[in-house]
């Protein structure tokens, strides 16, 4: 059976980069993933395997959301989800999702891409911040 996963990193790297915009705009809007989904897609058309990891990615992470955030929220000591940057704490949801939800993802290419995604979109500190939660939370996972 046929991966729908991109097959470059660098088309992994732009879905990702691409989910985390989405989910940035949902927690921002308030908007469903199908809304969120449709406009962002409206406006930005990659190729077609990044879009569909993407999509996935990003329905994932609205489906498996109170999980993830309890996840995150039990590895970040001292910090609440709220109080969280916005591109820090969906970088996280978006990383504990993978690993968490996606066997076909593996544990070290999920932490490398966050804090790759970190360092870009997020603050100076972001990298170190989402390297010691997810340092912490795939700990407790056992793929490789």
């Amino acid at each position: 059976m046929a991966s729908k996963n991109p097959q470059s990193a660098g088309n992994r790297r732009k879905a990702r980069e691409c989910a985390l915009q989405i989910l940035y705009q949902i927690d921002v809007s308030g908007h469903t993933a199908t809304e969120a989904l449709h406009a962002f897609w409206q406006n930005f058309q990659p190729e077609v395997d990044v879009a569909e990891f993407a999509s996935a990615l990003v329905t994932g992470v609205v489906e498996k959301q109170e999980d993830i955030d309890k996840r995150i929220q039990e590895a970040s000591h001292h910090w609440k989800l709220e109080r969280m940057a916005r591109v820090d704490r969906n970088v996280l949801r978006l990383a504990v999702f993978e690993l968490l939800f996606r066997d076909d993802i593996p544990k070290k290419v999920t932490l490398n891409e966050a804090i790759e995604i970190a360092k870009r979109f997020g603050t100076e500190d972001s990298g170190s911040f989402i390297n010691g939660v997810l340092d912490h939370i795939s700990a407790s996972v056992t793929k490789e």
